[in-house]
């Protein structure tokens, strides 16, 4: 069977959320006692052993609050040991800068913003590169998400926000060009969070800034596109679906992260307008589309379950919550696969949308039965 390719975070192994939530309700996985290399130990130990053999585990991490100069060649090493690759890395610019980051007329927070970037690109390509993926197909993804990237105040500036912000990513990507062009570069839109404006909220937008970066800077989009990010889109209320067939038909699905804002399966609550709930990945059928149109169009890159364990959970329930993602996913794609396809197009070329629902349905059935199989087995 094909290799799939999962990549777990390093922050969903957290003591708590805080916040109106406890900040430790899971005292196991503080800080101080749960490292990146403690964490790459339990996937090994207690994740990896209760999945599929076809599964490949990739690991997520921010710089520089989960990756260092100092931890890389440890977690490096820890990853090598776990048969597991450096699957994405980004610069956790929300951590340092509040005023737009890259974007900000604050031409002092730009300048270090743009440093994190850069300092982050070099640890990919230093100590960390013994854990990247021998295909190169499979490299790792420098992912830039835009939690930075906003604004709170409605002004004329902002135009000056989205040229900073196309000046420095065309910057950073000529940056790594220069050690290799071998990462895979991806913006993860988000419509708020952590400002109440962005300047990057769907995944058109994303689109259109590397087509831009292309025409202003010369700036190839090979290898540069979208972290596909679910709730994101769901968040927002936008249709991440048809998100996926922009991605694809334009060549620029880079990454993926699986997860879900919660509205779309009849059981857990959250959706638009609610806040970034990040659950794992569920079975539903436009998961079961999307996996049929990755599946199409080739895409067999890294998967990551950004998501929160429950802020009620313990350490086991924490973990089971990885493995349930993970597996979610992988009862979507075998449903998709056995799909009918040329019988749903029949149907639909027909007008026969009920029995097209049907078809559908009975996909999702059969994705709940695999689900099954795989998490008691």
């Amino acid at each position: 069977m094909e290799k799939s390719f999962h990549a777990i975070c390093r922050w969903t192994f957290n003591p708590g959320k805080g916040g109106f939530v406890p900040a430790n309700i899971r005292p196991e996985w503080s800080s101080e006692r749960l490292d990146a290399v403690g964490v790459i130990k339990l996937i090994k130990q207690r994740i990896a052993p209760r999945l599929p053999s076809h599964i490949q585990l990739g690991f997520e991490l921010h710089y520089d609050t989960e990756v260092d100069s100092k931890t890389a060649p440890e977690i490096a090493d820890a990853l090598i040991d776990a048969q597991m690759y450096l699957a994405m890395i980004t610069p956790g610019a929300h951590s340092h800068f509040a005023y737009g980051g890259i974007c900000s007329l604050d031409p002092k927070e730009r300048e270090a913003a743009e440093i994190l970037g850069q300092e982050t690109v070099d640890l990919a390509y230093g100590p960390l590169k013994k854990a990247w993926h021998p295909d190169p197909a499979k490299a790792p993804s420098l992912i830039l998400w835009n939690g930075s990237y906003g604004y709170d105040l409605a002004s004329v500036a902002i135009r000056t926000m989205y040229q900073n912000l196309k000046e420095s990513i065309a910057k950073l990507c000529k940056y790594e060009a220069g050690l290799g062009a071998s990462l895979y570069i991806g913006i993860e839109p988000k419509p708020n969070e952590g400002h109440p404006a962005m300047l990057l909220p769907t995944v058109a937008s994303a689109l259109l800034l590397f087509r831009k970066i292309e025409e202003e800077f010369g700036v190839s989009r090979e290898k540069k596109g979208v972290n596909k990010e679910f709730g994101h889109s769901e968040m927002i209320g936008l249709d991440h679906v048809y998100d996926t067939v922009e991605e694809l038909d334009n060549g620029a699905m880079v990454h993926m992260h699986l997860n879900s804002q919660g509205y779309n399966d009849g059981i857990i609550l959250g959706g638009p307008g609610k806040y970034d709930i990040d659950h794992g990945a569920r079975i539903n059928g436009m998961n079961i589309a999307i996996a049929g149109l990755i599946a199409e169009a080739g895409y067999n890159r890294w998967k990551g379950h950004d998501m929160q364990v429950r802020p009620y959970d313990n350490v086991e329930q924490g973990i089971d919550r990885v493995i349930r993602s993970i597996l979610s996913w992988e009862a979507c794609a075998r449903a998709a696969r056995e799909l009918d396809r040329q019988r749903l197009l029949e149907l639909l070329s027909q007008r026969e949308t009920g029995k097209a629902e049907d078809l559908i349905r009975e996909a999702v059935g059969s994705a709940f039965r695999y689900f099954k199989e795989m998490y008691e087995g």
